[in-house]
């Protein structure tokens, strides 16, 4: 960080810090790229990258940002990045399977792979672990125990992996087998491990678990012993058998406010590196108002229940949590089974709001199809972070979930042009009582809009129409989806000051569409525009022209979207203008559609023509 810049420009500081000594030990023992370092999540990976800056677009100051190092582990960025992930739980099966290709092609390099303990809170995890000893031989699997995903770890494996960690017997015998590897090695380690293993399964010390599914167990060790790691690394990658290596972390080692802090600090914006401080909001967040909102049903409906995977704070259950602890439920990250609990919630007449980034909604896809849609089960799915994630990259921008629910029967699907609107949503949502209903809605704040002290029920399946166009019939409706309402209204003033009228529509409703409203507009004006902060393909506005088409109305459609590719990290607004997601450049598009005067009309083109 350069001295004229005191902030931290932010990213997933706290998890990077407790993997430091972890980082420089692996480097030290293992060559890479033809060895492979698989990092579950890969959001711990930012050492790793100052260890392998050679190709890299830029040094470690320019962690996401803008045509900087991507924040996770990225294919395309480095040959040292074997393979790329955002998601927990991954890594396990992917190591498992690069190791099966190297045991085929008759390879010798080394695999390893690094799972922090809230991966193992993931089932595909243990699907993996199933499947190690009959399939490889040599398999390194460290787990990085620092008892945190995002928020503290929850669950029974939480406590399983404390009570290994305690375990005043067992610490001690491997305390003496680390002090074994520090000073000989070799045989002598082999024929202490093996003891070591004997007393602790006639112990019946926990670690049985692992020994069981045939992975040989090391540790706990500290895992900020860097001279320990080194040894014990020598040590493994001789081993011709799965080994599981325990290491206890501390996230944030080294930075007092992110030990303070371990949730805020798992990932950030800027701080101030002195203090850990970062510059207060000037508006509450979507996910902050979700909390208090849902907080506020549960006042006066005792069946309202909330429930997150693992994200507390970044969903805004946390603020719920607070006022209704017992009707709170954190599973960890495992969304299938919060999908499934919502399910059974619901079958019991509860209340479910199921909070979950749009990224990660993707794992409860099956579940949202098989038990909830057709089940027609009353479960609320509110999909935060929808549409670009700025920062984050291509693993979190929440930019599929319209093409992945818009086709599911029995679902209603929304989303808010802004804070005001997306409370009465949310108060639609409470009282719908006719199958699933879901809402996305967007990182960070919207306009500023006030919520009403009461919320107001919305008419499923009704447009608001925000204006009609000056004079008679417009000539353009732009159909501005959720946040894209306030481009829409820009390019509408654009195009009024280029003397065209303009309408337009904020449609609210994804599924069921306001097939009344678009059949009006599209039978009076010249031109639709449709704008979504989602892929064109499959998303709203290829809906709106499958409806013209079935109705027969031949009006040409210009849709405004992402491209049918993966949105790289940064800036939002500098990714909007490369992209084209534009008021001016929607204004460009349209123009050359409409009538010009002393000429026949071009307008009534094959629809989808723009």
């Amino acid at each position: 960080m350069s001295e004229s810049n005191p902030h931290g420009v932010g990213g997933h500081l706290g998890p990077n810090l407790g993997v430091v000594e972890l980082t420089i030990a692996l480097h030290r023992v293992f060559n890479t790229p033809k060895d492979k370092f698989v990092f579950d999540v890969s959001h711990q990976a930012y050492v790793h990258k100052m260890f392998t800056p050679k190709g890299r677009p830029g040094d470690i100051k320019s962690i996401r940002q803008y045509q900087g190092l991507n924040g996770f582990m990225l294919r395309t960025e480095s040959e040292h990045d074997c393979y790329g992930a955002g998601h927990a739980g991954t890594a396990l099966s992917a190591a498992l399977g690069m190791a099966v290709g190297r045991d085929l092609r008759g390879g010798d390099e080394n695999v390893v792979c690094v799972a922090g303990d809230a991966a193992f809170t993931c089932g595909v995890s243990y699907e993996a672990l199933n499947n190690v000893t009959e399939a490889t031989k040599k398999f390194i699997v460290v787990l990085n125990d620092n008892e945190w995903s995002i928020a503290k770890n929850v669950g029974a494996m939480a406590g399983y992996f404390n009570r290994i960690a305690t375990s005043p017997t067992y610490r001690h015998l491997h305390e003496k087998a680390a002090r074994f590897i520090q000073t000989i090695g070799g045989k002598s380690v082999l024929s202490l491990a093996g003891r070591v293993e004997a007393g602790v399964k006639n112990l019946l010390v926990p670690s049985v678990l692992f020994e069981d599914l045939g992975l040989r167990y090391y540790g706990p060790i500290d895992g900020h012993d860097t001279a320990l790691l080194i040894r014990t690394f020598e040590f493994l990658k001789t081993q011709d058998e799965p080994v599981i290596l325990h290491i206890l972390t501390k996230k944030g080692k080294g930075y007092s406010p992110a030990l303070q802090q371990p949730d805020k600090f798992h990932g950030l914006g800027k701080y101030k590196l002195e203090t850990g401080e970062t510059a207060k909001a000037p508006l509450p967040t979507y996910s902050e108002l979700l909390g208090d909102c849902i907080a506020n049903f549960a006042d006066n409906n005792s069946k309202v229940v909330a429930i997150t995977g693992a994200m507390p704070s970044g969903t805004g259950l946390g603020r719920f949590q607070k006022r209704h602890p017992d009707k709170y439920f954190d599973v960890g990250i495992a969304e299938e089974h919060a999908a499934l609990f919502a399910c059974g919630l619901a079958v019991q007449g509860m209340s479910p709001f199921l909070a979950i980034y749009s990224t990660f909604m993707q794992r409860a896809y099956d579940m949202i199809i098989h038990d909830m849609a057709l089940q027609k089960l009353n479960v609320r799915l509110c999909m935060d972070r929808a549409g670009l994630s700025g920062d984050d990259g291509p693993t979190h921008h929440g930019l599929f979930d319209i093409g992945y629910l818009r086709h599911v029967p029995n679902l209603t699907f929304m989303q808010p042009k802004d804070e005001e609107e997306f409370g009465d949503m949310l108060w639609t949502m409470a009282n719908h009582h006719d199958g699933p209903i879901a809402i996305r809605y967007p990182r960070g704040a919207g306009t500023g809009a006030k919520l009403k002290p009461q919320p107001k029920l919305l008419e499923i399946g009704k447009a608001e129409v925000v204006r009609h166009g000056k004079g008679g019939a417009p000539q353009v409706a732009l159909f501005g989806l959720g946040g894209m309402c306030t481009m829409a209204e820009e390019a509408a003033d654009v195009l009024e000051a280029e003397g065209v009228s303009a309408a337009v529509i904020n449609p609210r409703w994804i599924k069921p569409m306001d097939t009344a409203t678009l059949e009006f507009f599209a039978r009076s004006a010249e031109v639709i525009c449709t704008l979504e902060d989602h892929v064109l393909t499959n998303g709203y506005g290829c809906a709106v022209m499958e409806h013209l088409n079935e109705a027969r109305i031949p009006v040409p459609v210009v849709r405004l979207g992402w491209p049918d590719e993966f949105i790289e990290h940064g800036n939002i607004p500098v990714l909007r203008e490369k992209h084209g997601l534009t008021a001016k450049a929607l204004v460009a598009r349209v123009l050359p559609l409409l009538q010009k005067k002393g000429q026949p009309s071009a307008a009534r083109q094959p629809i989808g023509a723009a």
